[in-house]
């Protein structure tokens, strides 16, 4: 059976272990081999209030070499959303001309709203600071594919922790896999606490730092995020955006199977000269999202007992 079917998926809290790793098992297949047509006739709406690149480009990419159709807009100004149309009736409307909806939108639970207001599947590429799943399922795919294993390993983020939505996301998801987690980033902008009672909750170790070499020689993934410029106000931006920048003089403290994530776009987080050293791994991480989004999308509008 497949236990995907027809599911929205607002939360990486919405997947059991049990359902993140037979997610990953397709986003293998079809990394190997993407079968053809199999969502032939089949409709995304795909509906970005925030710009996008990889996440929107990869779900488009992702529908049309499973045979599907795209339908949608990357900027709300065009809708009917600039005449004060809301998310509820939008997506009501749009639920009656697809068979399936990836939204991505600026306010926190507008991904829960939207799923409350049709009944088709609901897709969250992220809504404000809150979550990210797709996101988490491409960097445990990442992980899983240079680490050989998602069991038992320490990883490290940097940065924007409390507007991070892929941060949120991910630590939650670390919980299913014994990892020890390190959160670097500066005072004002630490880990949500309601994210660390429940990492405490479910036994994860995990640990504050304040700088980036603290941690360098521990972590087996150095996970890099950009601050969230647009959700902070200007002085705390202007305070903390060169506090973290990883160069490439400091990798001589770093454990050799080190391998560097960062969602993208990175902005000042990682001195270009990285990317040529075997400890980049992010390109691979950008494109590792076609495929998960491949298997997800045929496991939400592909046969129930797929």
């Amino acid at each position: 059976m497949n236990p995907l079917y027809q599911r929205s998926l607002i939360s990486i809290a919405d997947l059991t272990k049990e359902e993140i790793l037979f997610i990953l098992k397709r986003a293998e297949e079809m990394k190997k081999k993407t079968p053809k047509e199999m969502l032939k006739s089949k409709i995304l709406a795909s509906c970005f209030y925030e710009p996008s690149t990889r996440t929107r480009l990869s779900f488009e990419a992702a529908m049309i070499r499973l045979g599907g159709s795209v339908i949608g807009f990357s900027d709300a100004e065009c809708t009917s959303a600039k005449k004060g149309e809301s998310l509820h009736d939008s997506i009501k409307v749009i639920g009656g001309y697809a068979d399936a909806i990836v939204l991505r939108h600026p306010s926190e639970g507008a991904a829960r709203a939207a799923s409350e207001a049709t009944a088709k599947p609901v897709v969250n590429a992220g809504d404000g600071a809150n979550q990210h799943p797709t996101q988490t399922l491409l960097d445990l795919f990442t992980i899983k594919e240079c680490q050989k294993k998602l069991k038992g390993l320490n990883m490290a983020f940097i940065g924007d922790l409390k507007f991070g939505r892929t941060v949120h996301s991910l630590s939650v998801a670390c919980a299913h896999f014994d990892m020890r987690l390190f959160f670097v980033s500066p005072k004002q902008l630490m880990l949500p606490d309601e994210i660390g009672r429940f990492l405490k909750k479910q036994g994860v170790k995990f640990s504050f730092h304040h700088g980036i070499e603290e941690v360098l020689g521990k972590v087996d993934i150095l996970y890099m995020t950009r601050l969230q410029k647009e959700r902070l106000d200007p002085s705390t931006y202007e305070e903390n955006k060169e506090m973290y920048t990883l160069k490439a003089e400091m990798l001589k403290k770093a454990k050799k199977n080190l391998k560097i994530l960062h969602p993208l776009p990175r902005v000042k987080e990682i001195e270009a000269a990285i990317d040529a050293t075997p400890f980049a791994y992010y390109f691979q991480q950008a494109e590792n999202g076609l495929y998960v989004r491949m298997a997800l999308l045929s496991l939400i509008l592909g046969e129930r007992n797929a």
